[in-house]
């Protein structure tokens, strides 16, 4: 066995879409840094970021209901899809600006215009609904959103799930036609080809086993080739560790006292995807509906429009599995292994919370596919078994730590970074909006872990982001001319398709 050493300024550990958002903003930020990347598997784009494992959804709260929660008062707080909004136009000016520059070509191969809708059944959530929506509408980042109980409205606008629908049924929902869908997975893969252009050193099947700090204060990594067999040592000033549901594992290894007393549990997601065309071309739009009672977030019912492979598919889901996986490819052992002696009793406090959450997966694990369908008759009706299959989607590690808010063992749902006080390592943990808030999360690890470097790089991430530092809520003029740059340059201007 090698034992070969060899020096980056930065390592990127994890090949998805947050070490290629990372890497693109340093290559554009400082070109001459040293930059190399590991990745175990034999291609980028292969684990949470790939198009088959995530719902491909550009969240931008336009559609999803768990941004928007009911007031004692009866009014609705919007103030979480207003941060999720400007997260997300964080990316689109990014990745406007990659293709404005030619470092990204054809975005119609990873974004496509897509109508956002919210789907409510029932007299208190249409009264719910209506509210949100006069809430929502009157501020300018959901410019252009519509609301209509009127059933010929919405069968114009959903005809597939109108279709013989009980007429006295209460429906009622929102459709705004600036959404997205994003096809992850390929954007991904463009970014590594635009980084392996720039010189960065993108190493596949090479597994992180180790690491450790120098007495000069760098990292220490030790490197499994997993095609030779051979170990490899690789230095570098600063760690990122944006491998999916395995950064836990790596964060624990790094033994910063910033990840003690973290822990992850893992959920599976599954989908419906229609294999009959017909039924595919009867619906355009990704729509939302309401989480049932006692249900985690992530569960939100919601039937998607995709774009894969220059191919529209139609999927419909989540439903929720479990392994202890932490990753699709990775191992049965990697929950109980992710316990340790400084987060034994935070997982415990946890399990002893969410008994609500073990028992809903559980249930979720032993439908059928029967059961399965019934759920999906409540968006579709008339579906038939047969134009349906299963696909299973990616593994989410969500994160368990104390809060002063929930207390011990708080189960959080949403995106986190754990950086060192030091700033020489940062781990992304976290699932849901993730992708789409990648340009956001990323800067906020720059500001985190090179606040010496802010000051003088802060002309050129005006330059790629043009809203960096504000906020587009409170520049109405600015926010227009970003929606209206992104749309243009993104090729978002294009005909909706009519159903």
């Amino acid at each position: 066995m090698g034992d070969k050493q060899t020096k980056s300024d930065v390592i990127l550990i994890g090949a998805g879409i947050m070490s290629a958002t990372l890497g693109a903003l340093l290559k554009e930020l400082v070109p001459g840094w040293k930059i190399t990347v590991f990745e175990k598997l034999p291609s980028a784009g292969e684990e949470s970021s790939n198009e088959w494992n995530n719902a491909g959804t550009g969240h931008a709260a336009l559609c999803e209901l768990n941004y928007t929660s009911e007031k004692k008062d009866g009014s609705v707080d919007i103030s979480k899809a207003i941060q999720i909004n400007e997260q997300f136009q964080v990316s689109m000016q990014f990745w406007s600006y990659l293709v404005h520059n030619k470092l990204l070509r054809n975005p119609q191969d990873f974004i496509m215009p897509l109508p956002h809708m919210s789907l409510v059944q029932g007299e208190k959530n249409v009264s719910f609904l209506k509210k949100r929506y006069e809430a929502m509408s009157a501020n300018p980042l959901f410019k252009g959103m519509e609301y209509s109980e009127d059933p010929k409205k919405l069968m114009e606008w959903i005809p597939l799930i109108m279709q013989n629908r009980d007429a006295n049924e209460a429906v009622a929902a929102t459709k705004i036609d600036s959404g997205t869908d994003v096809n992850f997975g390929a954007l991904t893969r463009m970014m590594f080809d635009y980084l392996k252009s720039k010189n960065v050193d993108i190493k596949y099947k090479h597994s992180v086993n180790n690491m450790k700090r120098t007495s000069d204060g760098a990292w220490d990594l030790k490197v499994r080739n997993e095609a030779s067999g051979t170990v490899e040592h690789h230095t570098a000033k600063f760690v990122f560790i944006g491998g999916g549901g395995g950064s836990l594992h790596l964060l624990q290894k790094s033994g910063i006292p910033e990840g003690k007393q973290m822990g992850g549990f893992p959920v599976s997601g599954i989908f419906m995807v229609c294999k009959n065309p017909e039924v595919v071309a009867q619906h355009h739009a990704k729509v939302y509906g309401k989480a049932k009672v006692g249900a985690p977030p992530m569960s939100v019912p919601h039937l998607d429009t995709r774009f894969i492979d220059n191919k529209k598919s139609l999927l419909f889901g989540p439903f929720a599995g479990f392994s202890p996986k932490f990753l699709k490819t990775g191992s049965m052992f990697d929950l109980i292994t992710s316990v340790k002696p400084n987060n034994l009793f935070t997982m415990l406090a946890a399990g002893a919370k969410n008994m609500s959450l073990t028992k809903y997966l559980i249930e979720q694990v032993l439908l059928s596919k029967e059961k399965r369908m019934e759920e999906l008759r409540e968006f579709i009706p008339n579906a038939k078994i047969e134009d349906w299959d299963l696909v299973v989607a990616g593994q989410r590690v969500q994160v368990i730590k104390d809060t002063v808010a929930g207390g011990k063992g708080t189960l959080q749902f949403g995106t986190e970074v754990v950086s060192a006080a030091d700033g020489s390592i940062a781990a992304l943990l976290g699932a849901s909006p993730g992708a789409s808030t990648a340009v956001s999360v990323m800067l906020e690890v720059l500001n985190k872990c090179f606040p010496q470097h802010i000051k003088e790089w802060e002309p050129k991430l005006k330059g790629m982001i043009p809203s960096y530092g504000e906020s587009l809520l409170g520049n109405p003029a600015l926010l227009e001319e970003v929606h209206a740059t992104s749309a243009q340059t993104l090729r978002l201007n294009r005909e909706l398709q009519p159903v």
